[in-house]
This record gives C-alpha cells, structure tokens and sequence, in this order.
C-alpha cells in the first residue's frame, strides 16, 4: 500500500526482453515477510523467482510485482509482469509453473502483453478485506486469515464508522514513515464492514466479518491503520466524531499509533487495465 512511482525499471527491462507477460497468482502469506525482496528474509518475491528458475531450462526472464504487500498478508488475486529472451508455450507453463510452487501458491493464468506494458503505472482499482472477529477465541487454525477481538465490541458502530472512510478524505493520521511528495488526500471508491460469507471453514468462528475497501491506491498501512481505528471505536475507546475530524485538510497530522495485525489483511481483487 503505497504512493504509485514512475516504474523506469521496467522500461529497462522490457529494452532487454522482447516479450511481456501477465501471470495471475493467488498466494498465503503466512508464512513471508511481504513481496519485496529482502536479505535474510523469505519473500514472495524470491520464491516466485525460484520457482521459475526451475520451470525455465533455457530461458532468461526478469518479474515485477503488481505492488508491494505486507508481512503475513496473502493474496486473492496478484499480478506479476514476467519479461522473457524467448516465447512462452503459455499453454504448458502454467501446470508446469504449478507443478513447482510450494501449496502457498498457485497460478491462475498467463495472458501476452505489449513490451511497453508497465504493470506499476498501469491504473488500477485494488480491493483489500480485512478479516476479523471477536468474542471467544479463535481456533488456532484459522490464525492465518482471521483475526480476533477477544471481548465483545459494537460492531453496529463500527459499521457505521467504516462508512466514513469512503470518499475523498485527506489520510495524514492513516500513514507511517511519509515522504516529503506523499499525496496524502485520497479517494476511496467503497467501505463498508458486513458479515463474512466468503472465506469459509469448519473450524472458523461461527460468525465473522470482512472489511471491505477499494480504491485506486492506497498509503503504507493506510487500511491497517482504518481498521486499528474502526477496533477501537467497536471499543468504546473512540467514537464516530473522532474519525470524522480525522478526516478532515486541518487534522492535527498525528498518525495512529495502533496498528491491526497483518495476517487479517487480503489483497481480494485488482481491476487491472491491460
């Protein structure tokens, strides 16, 4: 989740690589610490890389991220652009890509793309859902998805509350570690918090519910940031004037301190303009 930037690596690339693709992937997150590549850390990023290493007898290749995520955040929907010195049998490559891939991921389709595609500037409308619950602990299990509010919290305000968020608000309060060019007034095209009927399991809590935003972009853990807040509105701790002043140009610029833990955060859906 952060600030769109002008992707001159990728005119680099596709100078060197005659031939583009987009790779859809579905990916757990549990398990890395985020997409982008980092020393002494399992990135998704990196097992993609080396998974192809092994799909790849003869081909050399180069792959991009639709956007960066967070640790222990997982993925409905992700795109990656692979540049490649050769033709792909787009037919085969996908089983042979799945046939590789750790039970984390998995690939979904491979499309051909012009070399001038640049999958960063491309627009784009992102879809996160944040799944939570509260009340009785949670089954272990389903701690990779879900996460739970151990006491009872007003989850009537809190959907009221989510509503605010949607429109165009300035999100100084909803970022950490801003540039001094950060854009911080934002569009949010939907937000809303409704009960869970997506992501389902036997041992999931009986009722759960998701936190559902779109928009266009979105800032460094700007929906985890919203979703701390929404927690302790459900709390009493907060109320719903508070994130209503929060929102406004004269905010006192302060960003919350509370911060909702990754793993409940999905990238559900990306509209990518191809």
């Amino acid at each position: 989740m952060f600030r769109k930037k002008k992707c001159n690596y990728c005119t680099f690339v596709s100078m060197k690589y005659p031939f583009s693709y987009i790779v859809k992937l579905q990916f757990l997150g549990f398990r890395f610490f985020g997409w982008q590549k980092q020393t002494n850390a399992k990135t998704l990023h990196d097992m993609v890389d080396k998974t192809l290493s092994f799909v790849f007898e003869d081909v050399n290749y180069k792959t991009i991220g639709v956007g960066r995520t967070d640790a222990k955040v997982s993925a409905n929907t992700y795109y990656v652009q692979m540049f490649t010195d050769k033709l792909v049998d787009e037919v085969s490559f996908i089983d042979s890509l799945n046939s590789n891939f750790s039970p984390d991921f998995r690939a979904l389709s491979i499309q051909s793309v012009d070399r001038g595609f640049n999958i960063i500037n491309s627009p784009k409308i992102k879809e996160y859902h944040y799944y939570f619950s509260f009340g009785d602990k949670n089954h272990p299990f389903a701690a990779p998805f879900i996460i739970n509010i151990d006491e009872d919290i007003d989850i009537d305000t809190m959907m009221k509350g989510a509503k605010l968020f949607a429109g165009e608000h300035y999100f100084h309060k909803y970022c950490t570690k801003p540039s001094e060019n950060t854009i911080f007034k934002r569009v949010i095209a939907s937000c809303e918090i409704v009960e869970n009927d997506i992501l389902t399991a036997n041992f999931f809590p009986k009722k759960s519910y998701i936190f559902k935003v779109r928009g266009k972009g979105f800032l460094r853990y700007q929906i985890r940031l919203m979703m701390a807040t929404l927690f302790e509105l459900g709390k009493g701790n907060l109320d719903l004037q508070f994130i209503e002043a929060s929102l406004k140009e004269d905010n006192d610029r302060k960003y919350m301190r509370n911060n909702a833990p990754s793993s409940g955060l999905q990238l559900y859906d990306i509209e990518l303009e191809l």
